[in-house]
């Protein structure tokens, strides 16, 4: 792209520093079409091991797991969430076009020549769907592909993110219009992209797989659990006082979701691939 795109990767003491070199190396020098730069948040102190990753990300060169996309690095000195996090590192962006890229995760080498040309061509918003996988991304486990057109990305979000967090590209601008990342505790992303489609953002999905999404042994056990229900109780009455859901629709939401966050681990894995499974390609 003539005007070139950043990457915005958060990293903080509890990733896995080779998962971290993979993640950087797949967003930057294994893309076809690569940043112009990425921009990496350290959220707070982190251990040995990632801050040999972050020197070597600093020193640039033939070892830097970025190749020779330069590498912007923001320093927090404590550990202040996804969301300052995140608000920090668009600030740091050099570019409108901003794509996200999580830490564990690994993006496919066509992942930016895809989708950049098509928020260059006037999205606001853009995921694509993800496949899962344990330990090796050579052993794929099932894909989430989520609504491809704007209508129905809005219908789908009353009920559920309609978007991949780590697959998505998107304008700083309108992020910005729609008031940035907000601490919402493990919800960012989705109470993001609601309040970017209340306020007119151009939304879509490619719907082939573009991020290979590592899931561990406790995956589902972190969909549930108390915290996750304060959560999802705090989003939806944000979505109820803001008019993004109606009455009957947030009702649903408390007993369907919330309920969703309390049944045992073996339900929720079945509750979430039901859920999937009409999406599947």
């Amino acid at each position: 792209m003539a005007d070139g795109f950043s990457v915005l990767l958060p990293v903080y003491a509890g990733d896995d520093a080779g998962h971290f070199r993979q993640a950087v190396s797949s967003a930057t020098a294994q893309q076809s079409l690569r940043p112009a730069e990425l921009v990496v948040v350290r959220d707070g102190p982190v251990g040995e091991a990632l801050a040999e990753v972050l020197r070597e990300l600093k020193e640039a060169g033939p070892t830097s797991p970025a190749g020779d996309v330069p590498v912007r690095i923001v320093e927090l000195a404590d550990n202040q969430g996804l969301a300052v996090a995140l608000e920090r590192g668009l600030a740091a962006c050099a570019h409108e076009i901003v794509a996200r890229a999580d830490a564990d995760d690994i993006s496919l080498p066509q992942r930016f020549a895809v989708q950049v040309p098509l928020v260059a061509g006037g999205l606001d918003l853009l995921g694509s769907a993800i496949t899962e996988f344990v330990d090796d991304p050579a052993v794929p486990g099932m894909s989430r592909v989520l609504p491809a057109q704007a209508a129905e990305i809005s219908a789908t979000a009353r009920f559920r993110d309609p978007f991949n967090h780590p697959s998505v590209v998107y304008r700083r601008s309108a992020v910005s219009r729609a008031g940035g990342y907000q601490h919402l505790d493990l919800l960012e992303d989705y109470w993001l992209f609601a309040r970017m489609i209340a306020t007119g953002a151009r939304v879509a999905n490619v719907p082939e797989p573009l991020v290979l999404y590592r899931v561990g042994a406790g995956a589902y056990r972190r969909r549930g659990g108390v915290r996750l229900l304060k959560a999802e109780l705090q989003l939806q009455w944000r979505f109820r006082a803001a008019g993004f859901t109606s009455v009957p629709q947030f009702l649903r939401n408390v007993v369907v979701r919330g309920g969703y966050r309390l049944v045992p681990e073996p339900a929720r894995r079945l509750a979430y691939r039901r859920m999937i499974s009409p999406a599947r390609r």
